[in-house]
């Protein structure tokens, strides 16, 4: 039976001569205005919301389950339930007191970017579905290859973050060194390295023990000597080295291998480098970033994820290749119905990485660039550097706190050492301080491992936090780990504690 359109019921937000899915100019204007003042409102008062906000799947559920809506309902009612049940039951990565993995400040610019983005609806995975939007992401991708040092070859593209640039660069290693063939190969990296690393190259076809993790220095650096060494040994048992993974900011640490030195066996032994950059690459906006990166310029592949120390919205991650010829030819493809776009001499960006329908995550950060400038975010970021600093300056003051890793882009971490507890008891000591102070909703770390020990890690990236919360944050810690120490060890504390 065909179906009768006529008597197609239509939404209270469409006039007789509207299409479906179609709002009046007055009523769009009215909602968008409503959901600037909410996303304004968020950004100026955010230091009065906690900053971890989590309920249980069963208590969200609860407010926000019901059944697949036949009828428009009111847009003032849903906003409202979005600013009560949603935006209030997320962890704030924006929140100046959030020091937690790596913080997302982000910016208004890129978010009225992503704004403009989804609202003219842009395309841009080849030339002719988005040139005007293909050139910015073109023009940003040269601001990024210059501020690198990366050749004038280079090609790049933006993509979701730094797992996505991994695999990218990986396949495109793969392609270029192995002709695809993943047999024997091996790949080298340390203990620091991020774990996406090796779900991108179970995903292309290699095996656990293709991944060679080799122990770092005591600043948590690739040892070059080790991994010179290790390459000749693998050579000699008949294996393929293949590629080099350094990191240039690890998560736990902020530390950065030795570029030079490990570029320098990778050009000797023919290995492909790639560089982890998807948090510390940021960095090179400033003059204390780019001196602990020298010798990015020399790597064949680089991840960075302007969404962490380039302050964007998420998702807006990047990866660079050397050499723009490599990345191409491993993702470039034909088909029928591609064959229109074939015709263009211009660049296709679904010819550079794994999707062909793409947005336009380029253009949050060429407006932020445009709105605020370059040398607004070298502040920003020795902003981040000195918040660190500052930390690590407090720590060592306070009774029984030891600093672990020094500031390294602007991540720290330390640990509470009280005398008379064992390695295990101190462990689940310094994992309860960091739960309980993360439960009073005022800022948020994390711990993680470091020479088998449990440490309290901060990473200071968002340029709004001030001096006196970061103050505030050590106190807070520092009273709640004298506390919990009463309470476990010392029945009658002095009162020096």
């Amino acid at each position: 039976m065909a179906l009768d359109v006529t008597r197609a019921k239509r939404s209270r937000f469409s006039s007789s001569s509207q299409a479906p899915l179609t709002l009046d100019a007055e009523t769009m204007r009215r909602m968008g205005y409503r959901a600037i003042d909410a996303v304004v409102d968020h950004l100026t008062q955010i230091r009065q919301h906690h900053v971890l906000n989590v309920k249980s799947g069963r208590d969200l559920q609860r407010v926000l389950g019901q059944p697949l809506p036949r009828e428009p309902e009111a847009f003032d009612t849903l906003i409202g339930d979005l600013e009560q049940h949603v935006f209030q039951n997320i962890t704030h990565h924006d929140h100046p007191r959030f020091f937690a993995f790596v913080p997302g400040p982000g910016n208004y610019a890129g978010a009225l970017a992503e704004l403009l983005t989804n609202g003219f609806n842009v395309f841009c995975g080849t030339w002719i579905g988005g040139a005007g939007a293909s050139e910015i992401e073109l023009i940003t991708l040269e601001w990024l290859r210059r501020l690198v040092g990366f050749p004038a070859g280079a090609r790049g593209v933006f993509l979701s973050g730094g797992s996505e640039a991994g695999l990218v660069a990986m396949a495109t290693a793969r392609n270029v060194k192995l002709g695809n063939d993943p047999t024997n190969a091996v790949v080298y990296c340390s203990d620091q390295t991020h774990k996406s690393l090796d779900r991108n190259l179970w995903l292309l076809g290699f095996q656990p023990q293709q991944v060679v993790r080799l122990p770092c220095d005591e600043t948590w650096r690739l040892r070059p000597e080790l991994l010179a060494a290790r390459i000749a040994g693998d050579r000699a048992k008949g294996l393929r080295p293949f590629c080099v993974v350094v990191n240039a900011g690890t998560t736990n640490t902020g530390s950065v291998d030795p570029l030079n030195e490990v570029a320098e066996i990778c050009r000797r032994e023919d290995l492909w480098l790639h560089a982890d950059g998807a948090y510390g690459a940021g960095a090179i906006f400033c003059e204390p970033g780019r001196k602990v990166l020298s010798g990015i310029e020399k790597v064949d592949s680089l991840g960075l994820d302007p969404h962490k120390w380039m302050f964007q919205p998420y998702s807006a991650g990047c990866v660079m290749v050397r050499n723009g010829y490599d990345l191409r030819r491993t993702f470039s493809y034909s088909a029928e119905y591609l064959k229109l776009i074939e015709e263009s001499d211009e660049p296709n960006f679904c010819d550079y990485g794994i999707q062909l329908t793409r947005d336009f995550r380029a253009l949050k950060l060429w407006f932020s660039l445009k709105i605020f400038g370059a040398d607004a975010f070298e502040a920003a970021q020795c902003r981040g550097i000195e918040l660190a600093e500052t930390v690590a300056k407090t720590v060592v003051q306070q009774r029984w706190w030891e600093l672990v890793s020094p500031p390294q882009l602007a991540v720290v971490t330390f640990r509470f050492r009280p005398p008379g507890l064992d390695q295990e008891t101190l462990d689940a000591l310094n994992r309860e301080i960091v739960d309980t102070f993360n439960k009073t909703g005022y800022g948020m770390v994390i711990y993680t491992k470091l020479n088998e020990e449990t440490v309290i890690r901060m990473c200071t990236i968002n340029p709004r936090t001030l001096d006196a919360e970061i103050q505030q944050c050590l106190e807070k810690l520092d009273h709640i780990a004298k506390t919990l120490y009463r309470e476990w060890v010392v029945t009658e504390p002095p009162a020096s504690i």
